[in-house]
């Protein structure tokens, strides 16, 4: 049977690392899959004045997965402005019901010289996000900017924390058995009700060993002795924040994939890297970020586990083979572009 796939390049290196992650779903799926390209972000607001277009929205509904390339850049920056790009992705994980974010930190040792940890603290990391995406903050009421004022509410109901808590639960079930949930309960209410939940919620696995730390003491913690965690489970502001911070355990945030998940097979898979118009156009994006999010993709909406594991074995003896982008090339090391670690990825699969 055919599987649809949407891709989304959007803007700044987007299309790029799009390319990357289409050629790759290319070699493994062969011609199971249908692809359709759309707009969405800056580029979409250029063209038809908003962010999520129509078309765009029903194409992302009727597929069996979507990839995403990268939204926004300093020509949609304007904090005044009507219509920003992000207000795209946001209102598409919402439409799409898409509430779980996974992102999976892998810490490749060849790569631990590029982080600005020492060595020995990078040795058994494996860290795995799990971040609740369609409440909190980013969501709650609020109210732009009258006068010399503005506000943004921080709101959560039980279901909303039930349902997100029980994907990172079953999440750590899968791996080591242990979870760690985010909170500020010491001062938001909203994350009093939070821990409350993830309390409640942890009586139906006995099986996970929980514990509860503080963003600000987590933020610390991360980069002090980051191998003593496993599954993080954090709201949608703390889980974005404390992710990226986790992306320099990893080298480059040009290595980090995602995955939004909801109750059904389709998601949304994206690296993490953001736009970075500084080097767009230039063909020296990493592309490991989006390949390894075609991993993810693999394995939780197209069903092919096989597949996944063969896509991360690759990226793995690509590095191992020396292959380095620009964010990753140390001084004596050859830089590839995004086309020849593409390729050396796929020559490996």
């Amino acid at each position: 049977m055919t599987q649809r796939i949407v891709l989304l390049p959007g803007d700044g290196i987007g299309p790029e690392v799009t390319v990357a992650a289409r050629t790759v779903l290319e070699s493994v799926c062969g011609d199971q899959i249908e692809f359709s390209s759309h707009p969405l972000g800056g580029c979409a607001i250029d063209e038809f004045g908003t962010p999520l277009p129509d078309a765009t929205l029903e194409a992302c509904l009727a597929a069996d997965a979507c990839f995403l390339g990268a939204v926004g850049g300093p020509k949609w920056s304007d904090p005044a402005a009507a219509q920003r790009p992000e207000q795209g992705l946001l209102n598409l994980r919402s439409a799409l019901g898409l509430f779980a974010n996974l992102r999976p930190v892998p810490v490749f040792d060849v790569l631990s010289q590029h982080a600005p940890l020492r060595p020995e603290l990078l040795e058994g990391v494996d860290l795995f996000f799990v971040r609740e995406l369609t409440g909190g903050i980013y969501f709650g009421d609020r109210q732009e900017r009258t006068g010399d004022a503005a506000y943004d509410t921080m709101s959560y109901t039980v279901a909303e924390v039930e349902r997100v808590a029980h994907v990172a639960f079953k999440v750590a079930q899968k791996r080591r058995g242990k979870l760690t949930s985010v909170d500020k309960a010491n001062v938001l209410a909203s994350m009093r009700l939070w821990r409350a939940v993830i309390l409640e919620v942890a009586k139906q696995y006995p099986d996970v060993e929980v514990e509860h730390q503080l963003v600000d003491a987590m933020a610390m913690h991360l980069m002090r002795r980051p191998s003593d965690f496993d599954v993080i489970l954090a709201g949608n502001m703390f889980g974005d924040i404390l992710s990226d911070e986790a992306a320099v355990l990893a080298g480059s945030l040009g290595v980090l994939p995602s995955a939004s998940l909801g109750e059904g097979k389709l998601g949304l898979y994206e690296p993490i890297h953001g736009s970075a118009p500084d080097i767009a156009g230039q063909g020296i994006a990493n592309p490991i970020g989006a390949v390894l999010s075609t991993a993810l993709m693999l394995r939780h909406s197209l069903a092919k586990d096989a597949a996944a594991l063969q896509v991360e074995r690759a990226v793995r003896k690509a590095l191992a083979d020396g292959f380095r982008t620009a964010d990753l090339a140390g001084a004596n090391e050859t830089v590839s572009t995004t086309e020849q670690m593409t390729q050396a990825i796929l020559d490996r699969l």
